[in-house]
């Protein structure tokens, strides 16, 4: 597909997200490059991701695994970084990271289900336990009086663009290509060579640090002494 091709009586390319993917410098480029093509932006909540692909809803979908991979092309894009949330008075406030260990006495709120993150949250903002979350789902849903710090030792969570296989198009391949950082000279390669063997990229990005007090940038709780505060024991832990 070319810019000359696409006309502004074709079918919007429709393209979900789940909460804390910002596709907007996708939308972006696909404008620039696709003038005359629509590019509609759906939001899907995590778990009606496979739902909302397999019946048509949207064309591809940002998603964040695991899915169901039958029949469906997933290109892993990027790590999410785990945090976890505490209130802003929380002895974990004074740190930039912590381990699990650190949390062993604390109570952990149920985020298996991200779309009811909001609710962890305003229980955590209650004093009723942490959570620990990806971190743009704590930045998505961030209030004052929480603040969230890495985990280093938590699982990551990961990024990938889905698609039904047999919905695969010059569009579908258009857009991946703008995903990927391909120009409008760049040869496409086939979707089933690029679902397969790639490396993931980790966020680099850390959480915003907040409050005032606090050890060096990059101390973790416990390190430097016996016991982080309120009592529990302190790992510092190698990478």
């Amino acid at each position: 597909m070319t810019n000359d091709d696409a006309s502004a009586d074709a079918p919007a390319l429709r393209v979900g997200f789940v909460p804390g993917v910002t596709p907007t410098k996708w939308e972006r480029k696909w404008g620039e490059r696709f003038p005359g093509q629509r590019l509609e932006l759906v939001v899907v909540a995590q778990g009606e991701q496979d739902e909302a692909l397999r019946s048509g809803r949207v064309d591809m979908c940002f998603v964040r695994l695991p899915i169901d991979r039958e029949g469906m092309h997933a290109i892993p894009l990027y790590r999410e970084v785990p945090v976890v949330v505490v209130p802003k008075d929380h002895p974990i406030s004074v740190y930039d990271e912590v381990s699990t260990a650190d949390l062993a006495d604390e109570r952990v709120q149920d985020t298996a289900d991200l779309d009811a993150a909001v609710g962890a949250i305003e229980l955590v903002a209650a004093n009723v336990g942490v959570a620990i979350v990806p971190h743009s789902i704590a930045r998505l849903h961030h209030r004052r009086d929480v603040v969230f710090r890495t985990v280093t030792d938590a699982p990551d969570t990961q990024i990938a663009l889905a698609w039904p296989i047999e919905a695969t198009s010059d569009t579908t391949e258009e857009f991946v290509g703008i995903v990927r950082g391909r120009t409008e000279r760049s040869s496409r390669s086939p979707s089933g060579r690029e679902a397969t063997g790639e490396q993931s990229k980790r966020s680099t990005q850390k959480p915003q640090k907040q409050g005032s007090g606090r050890p060096a940038a990059g101390q973790r709780a416990g390190a430097g002494r016996g016991r982080t505060a309120g009592g529990r024991n302190g790992r510092r832990r190698g990478r």
